[in-house]
C-alpha cells in the first residue's frame, strides 16, 4: 500500500551524518562499520531505495539547525549564531535540490503537484524504482530564521510547514523538556506563518506554547511526530486534552517510532527496546488511543522520525529498515481495523489534510 510519512530528517543525515541516501540502509551500515563518532553509526534505517521498497512515496522532509544560546562548546547543542544555523539549513536544502537533479526526489509545493505525484505512485504499471520520492519541505525549530523576513524567503523556495520549537531553549519558542510561552518573536512568527499559509507543526512545543500557538494561528495545524502522554508519560507527548483540541481543528497526528516515546521508563540512548517489548505493534497502542479518544481513524497517521539521530538501537525490535512500515497493514488488520481505516492511517489522512490545506 502507498504510504506517507510526515517526518524524516533526511538532509540532516545526508549532510551532518555524511550518509549517501542513494544507497540502501544496509549499504550505508556497511560503510559505517566500526565508526563510533555517533551512537547510531551502522544502525540507520532510512534510504531512498528503502523508501521506494516500502512504497513510501511521499514524505515531509526537514531542515533542522538549532542556535545554541548557552554554551558554544557543548557538542551537538547547536550553532553559535542564527546566521550559521541558516547556512546549515541552506546546505540541507541544496542536498534536496541535488537529489531532484538526480531524479531521486521531487519537491511538492502545491495541490497540483500533490495530485500529480500521488497519481504516479498509485499507478501500478510504473515500477517503484522509477518513481521519485516526493518531499514536502518542513523546518523543525525556527532558530535558523535570522529574522522574520527569512520566513518569506523560505516560503519562496518551497517551505510549507514549520515547527517553532525543538529541544531546549529557542529564539521563537522553548521546546521539549521546558515550560513557558512563545517568545515575543515567536508570536510574530506564528502570525506571519498564518499570513503565508505555512502549516503550523505543534511538535516539540511546551504546553503553554501549544495553547498560545493554537489561539494565535488560524490556519492548518498538524503534529508531525507525536505520541500519547497517557501511554508514555512525558511532556514531549500530547495530553488527551491536546489531542481533542487538535481533532477539533481538523489536525492529523503522526505517530512516532522513537522507542523512548512509545513506553514509559525508557531512557534515550541507554535503554534497549527489547527489554521493554517495543515492537511495531506498540505504536498501534498510540494509534488506537487517539482513535478511541476522537471517535474515528481520521486524526492519526505516520510520522516515523526514523533516523532522527537514532537507529535500530532505539527503534521497534521488528523494524530493520523503514520499508518495514508496510507491516502496519497486517498488524492493524489483526487489531480489527477495517481496510478503510487502515488506508486512512497509512496515507489518506495526510492526503486529505494536504488537499484541504492547499485548496
Amino acid at each position: 500500500m502507498f504510504l506517507i510519512d510526515a517526518h524524516l530528517d533526511i538532509s540532516l543525515n545526508a549532510i551532518e551524518w555524511n550518509r549517501d541516501y542513494r544507497l540502501s540502509a544496509h549499504e550505508i551500515r556497511q560503510q559505517e562499520a566500526g565508526m563510533t563518532d555517533k551512537i547510531d553509526r551502522a544502525r540507520g534505517t532510512v534510504s531512498l531505495p528503502d523508501l521506494r521498497r516500502g512504497q513510501i512515496g511521499l514524505v515531509v522532509a526537514t531542515q533542522i539547525a538549532r542556535f545554541n544560546q548557552t554554551n558554544g562548546n557543548l557538542p551537538g547543542a547547536g550553532w553559535n549564531s542564527p546566521h550559521q544555523a541558516w547556512a546549515m539549513t541552506q546546505a540541507q536544502r541544496a542536498w534536496y535540490e541535488a537529489m531532484q537533479d538526480a531524479g531521486e526526489m521531487v519537491q511538492i509545493r502545491d495541490r497540483a503537484g500533490l495530485e500529480q505525484h500521488v497519481a504516479l505512485w498509485l499507478d501500478e504499471t510504473v515500477p517503484n524504482e522509477q518513481k521519485p520520492v516526493g518531499y514536502i519541505l518542513s523546518l523543525e525549530g525556527a532558530d535558523s530564521l535570522v529574522d522574520l523576513s527569512y520566513l518569506e524567503r523560505a516560503y519562496a523556495y518551497g517551505l510549507r510547514a514549520l515547527g517553532p520549537a525543538h529541544y531546549s531553549t529557542g529564539r521563537y519558542a522553548p521546546g521539549t523538556g521546558l515550560s513557558g510561552p512563545l517568545t515575543p518573536l515567536g508570536r510574530e512568527l506564528v502570525l506571519e506563518m498564518d499570513r503565508l499559509g505555512i502549516i503550523l507543526d505543534v511538535t516539540h512545543l511546551t504546553d503553554e506554547g501549544f495553547s498560545e500557538a493554537l489561539d494565535l494561528y488560524k490556519g492548518p495545524v498538524w503534529a508531525s511526530h507525536h505520541n500519547c502522554r497517557t501511554l508514555a508519560t512525558h511532556q514531549r507527548q500530547l495530553s488527551d486534552d491536546q489531542i481533542r483540541q487538535l481533532a477539533e481543528r481538523g489536525a492529523v497526528i503522526g505517530g512516532c517510532f522513537d522507542a523512548w516515546m512509545m513506553k514509559p521508563g525508557f531512557t534515550q540512548r541507554t535503554s534497549n527496546p527489547a527489554d521493554f517489548g517495543i515492537t511495531i505493534e506498540t505504536i498501534i497502542d498510540h494509534y488506537d488511543h487517539i482513535c478511541q479518544l476522537t471517535g474515528s481513524s481520521h486524526h492519526i497517521a505516520i510520522g516515523s522520525d526514523l533516523d532522527g539521530t537514532y537507529g535500530t538501537e532505539q527503534s521497534p525490535t521488528d523494524l530493520d529498515t523503514i520499508a518495514d512500515l508496510q507491516k502496519l497493514t497486517g498488524l492493524l488488520a489483526k487489531r480489527g481495523y477495517a481496510s478503510e481505516d487502515i488506508e486512512n492511517i497509512l496515507y489518506k489522512n495526510w492526503l486529505r489534510f494536504l488537499r484541504n490545506a492547499w485548496n
